[in-house]
């Protein structure tokens, strides 16, 4: 049976995914430094003014306010025992204003620690607590899982082990390129393609990253090196520079919007959105270029 993913991605072809979460929840006064998933329970209006303003802007995906929502990483903030609280009121949140004709993924970012022999998390620590993690998502409601901004190949399959402990729902993952065309942790888009589309997930990508053409470059060799996979891409605003105290990102609406066709022209992206630094009037331009694609 195809899941409701599955069934909207046969209908529309492309789908667009929704803007940054902590960029956009930082304009709404969340202090730098502190968790945005803390504000699903104490600021959830905000919350759902997040998500509005992409629905709105006519985005077929949203993400859960979940990308620190491990409890390895929500840990930092002491916040680890209300794990399940958290994300379970993220992926509720998410739903109440996606309704049924907007998809909602369940946001996994990385834990922030390093996998032994690196760091002290062990695999089956970091396993136990991405399954933590989606086992509450999915009591939530959301129609997929989407594992973002990794950069350890270790850590991603440590990610769709836990959630395929929990739940069937569909499961994408997708890594930062930003370090000379590699990962943090120096994987190259080539390695990372086919290692992650063996693992049977649904769709593979790229994410964050420096630049808008480092971005397209990334997906264009995973696409070389995995011809079939169903790829995603949700990059950044450009790099942010500091004006007057603040950060700013450089690209426009209408730039993202160009590249956005170019994904989808030339790497054969399905699925494409923005991360750090895009608003929902980068999402708006989107959705009206890929309308013409």
């Amino acid at each position: 049976m195809m899941s409701k993913f599955q069934k909207l991605m046969a209908e529309r072809g492309v789908l667009v995914a929704d803007g940054a979460t902590g960029t956009t929840l930082q304009q709404a006064g969340l202090q730098p430094g502190a968790a945005p998933e803390r504000w699903n329970l104490e600021n959830p209006d905000a919350i759902r003014a997040l998500h509005e303003g992409y629905v709105d802007m006519g985005a077929d995906i949203i993400l859960t306010n979940t990308f620190g929502g491990s409890p390895a990483r929500l840990a930092r903030k002491g916040l680890d025992v209300r794990a399940h609280e958290i994300n379970l009121a993220a992926a509720q949140l998410a739903r109440e204003i996606a309704g049924d004709a907007v998809l909602v993924f369940g946001d996994i970012g990385p834990t922030g620690q390093m996998l032994e022999p690196l760091g002290t998390l062990t695999y089956e620590d970091a396993v136990a607590g991405f399954a933590t993690q989606a086992q509450a998502l999915a009591e939530g409601g959301v129609d997929a899982i989407l594992i973002e901004t990794m950069s350890d190949l270790n850590e991603a399959k440590a990610a769709v082990e836990g959630v395929r402990q929990v739940t069937e729902l569909p499961v994408l993952v997708t890594m930062s390129f930003d370090t000379k065309g590699r990962t943090m942790m120096g994987v190259k888009p080539e390695k990372a393609a086919k290692t992650l589309w063996g693992l049977g997930v649904d769709v593979i990508g790229a994410n964050c990253g420096r630049t808008l053409s480092e971005t397209l470059e990334a997906v264009l060799k995973m696409r070389e090196a995995v011809p079939d996979a169903l790829l995603m891409a949700k990059p950044n605003a450009g790099l942010p520079h500091a004006e007057d105290g603040e950060l700013v990102y450089d690209v426009t609406p209408e730039i993202m919007a160009e590249y956005a066709q170019r994904f989808v022209n030339e790497a054969g992206v399905k699925i494409f959105g923005g991360c750090c630094g895009s608003t929902a009037e980068h999402i708006g331009a989107i959705v009206k270029a890929l309308k013409d694609v």
